[in-house]
């Protein structure tokens, strides 16, 4: 992965709090693997149990509360909801193949990945959530 993807991807959730009952950071993660990645191959990765739920999600579909703003929303909240939907760009932009994977049921490993320009190499951002 090129340190401009990774660059980018820190600079654009540098800050931004994934909201669920507890409110997690997002961190760049990067795996170099010519593998196709699969969520047998993503429990592999992040070394979760095989039997581990995994649930798939489209980006927009998983960051869609966050980047919807609303007539309620004051200034502050504006700008967080543009700095998610910028978010969603930068991922879009870098990177192809883009999928969620959540893994677990309750305390929720979440995983936004994809294919870096040229192939080979998954880079993304992971977080955690909380659903009871």
């Amino acid at each position: 992965m090129t340190d401009s993807i990774a660059t980018q991807l820190q600079q654009a959730s540098e800050g931004l709090l994934f909201g669920s009952e507890t409110d997690a950071p997002f961190e760049v993660i990067h795996w170099q693997t010519q593998e196709q990645l699969t969520p047998a191959k993503l429990l592999q990765l992040t070394e979760h149990p095989p039997d581990a739920p995994v649930e798939l999600r489209t980006v927009d579909e998983f960051l869609a509360i966050a980047t919807q703003e609303e007539d309620w929303h004051d200034e502050e909240e504006r700008e967080t909801v543009k700095r998610f939907q910028n978010l969603v760009s930068v991922l879009k932009q870098n990177l192809s193949q883009l999928q969620v994977y959540r893994v677990g049921n309750t305390n929720i490993d979440a995983y936004i990945v994809g294919v870096t320009p040229g192939g080979g190499e998954w880079a993304g951002l992971s977080t955690k959530l909380v659903e009871t």
